[in-house]
């Protein structure tokens, strides 16, 4: 398995617009990947890919054509030049953590850094830039205080570096200046699509063995992506062992399956809850030991008709990957221009 920091929200509901732009560089060509990527989401929809195996950008969302054929050749350029540079980041930080040498067939080493901003639905606006390496978090951006903070001692140079007084100022910028005007203009261009909502269908089940019961709660079909769903004992939150991952379904909506593991006792009653910005309010599926346990067992769904079945869509996805005036496409490169720090050890 690769190293690769996974650095996206799964859960909780986001009421706004978001732009993001993701960038991955192994140290190593092979692995069916390719060295470097840029990849650029409105709202989880993708709208750029660029990487070095094709050496063009290219982009999915038929929206994306109102900026005209100039946008893939600005952002194919800009690939180009911020493919050296991430190398060089790379190489940086396999030298500083004694990385280098280490290359084998099965072990290398990667970097990657999400940059991005929202416009909520309040009009306020928010940014972020987080990078990793090997799979770690290393440099965050503290948007309170606009520096840089290091995760990992190794990364002290890095946050130096770009906490200058003139790389505090230029990241702001860009943060709350040129991407929520890029924003902006792409929520326009696709307000259509952005802005529809398709709520969510709900399933609970349950798996009994040796003496062990999990519920599982599965939520599909919804858009836009962002959702929060969680087990309830008796009113009060369950912790789930398991990660909460968003999956992105064949027709362009989502879905998510949450799993917790319980011991049942008499009186107690277990209930899914799911909050999503189609709901005028939470939705809440009951559990009823009762019931039985199986995975096609009989559920009651509050506030929709009781007793409906429904089939899962399944379909799963295991990754999706998802100036004068500075647009989105100029700080592709700007937002990455400092130095590359984090270590894990490749095993």
């Amino acid at each position: 398995m690769w190293p690769l920091l996974l650095i996206v929200g799964v859960s909780g509901v986001y009421c706004g617009h978001s732009l993001q732009y993701y960038y991955t560089t192994v140290s190593a060509p092979g692995h069916g990947l390719p060295e470097f990527s840029i990849l650029g989401y409105v709202d989880g929809i993708q709208i750029l890919n660029y990487n070095s195996d094709r050496g063009r950008a290219v982009s999915d969302a038929r929206w994306m054509e109102k900026e005209g054929p100039e946008y893939c050749e600005r952002q194919t350029l800009i690939g180009k030049s911020k493919e050296a540079i991430a190398r060089r980041y790379v190489t940086t930080a396999m030298s500083r953590f004694n990385h280098t040498g280490g290359e084998t067939q099965h072990c290398f080493h990667s970097y990657q850094e999400i940059f991005g901003c929202e416009l909520r639905d309040d009009g306020s606006t928010g940014g972020y830039d987080q990078d990793g390496y090997d799979g770690e978090d290393f440099l965050v951006l503290d948007t309170e205080r606009w520096v840089y903070v290091p995760a990992v001692a190794e990364a002290v140079i890095s946050a130096q570096r770009s906490n200058s007084p003139e790389e505090r100022e230029r990241i702001k910028n860009l943060l709350e200046i040129a991407c929520i005007e890029d924003l902006k203009k792409f929520i326009e261009n696709g307000r259509e699509e952005l802005e529809r909502r398709v709520a969510p269908e709900v399933k609970v089940s349950a798996q009994t063995s040796e003496g062990a019961t999990k519920l599982h709660c599965q939520v599909y079909g919804f858009y836009p992506r962002d959702v929060d769903v969680n087990w309830k004992r008796n009113e009060i939150d369950i912790p789930s062992d398991e990660a909460k991952q968003v999956l992105p379904n064949t027709d362009g909506t989502y879905q998510i399956r949450v799993t917790v593991e319980v011991t049942p006792k008499e009186g107690d009653s277990y209930s899914c809850h799911v909050d999503h910005g189609s709901l005028e309010e939470p939705r809440i599926v009951m559990w009823d030991p009762r019931k039985g346990g199986s995975s096609s067992a009989v559920y009651i769904v509050i506030g929709v008709v009781a007793g409906i079945a429904v089939a899962a869509a399944v379909g799963f996805i295991l990754w999706k990957r998802r100036g004068s005036r500075i647009t989105a496409s100029e700080y592709s490169i700007e937002a990455s221009s400092h130095d590359i720090t984090n270590n894990s050890d490749c095993i």
